[in-house]
């Protein structure tokens, strides 16, 4: 287990961002969803998928286990990059 990433923020059920839009745009294109900087809906959307293939119920709100699994992905791709070069 790798554990919770430094950008991780508990979410509030709330409109209320815990995330800035950098770290925002870094989840959108893990997840391969346009960049906007913004919680909007396709970017919930992905995370809806991502639960669901994680096996956990689609809420969409970034819990320390999605948030896990959303580092794994985007570390994965960033070795790939290098791999590639």
């Amino acid at each position: 287990m790798m554990g919770v990433p430094s950008w991780y923020r508990p979410q509030p059920h709330s409109p209320y961002q815990v995330y800035t839009p950098e770290v925002i745009r870094d989840i959108q294109r893990t997840l391969s969803c346009p960049e906007t900087g913004e919680m909007d809906t396709a970017t919930i959307n992905h995370i809806k998928g991502l639960q669901y293939a994680m096996g956990v119920p689609g809420t969409g709100i970034i819990d320390s286990r999605t948030a896990e699994q959303i580092e794994a992905l985007r570390n994965r791709y960033n070795k790939e990059e290098v791999t590639d070069e």
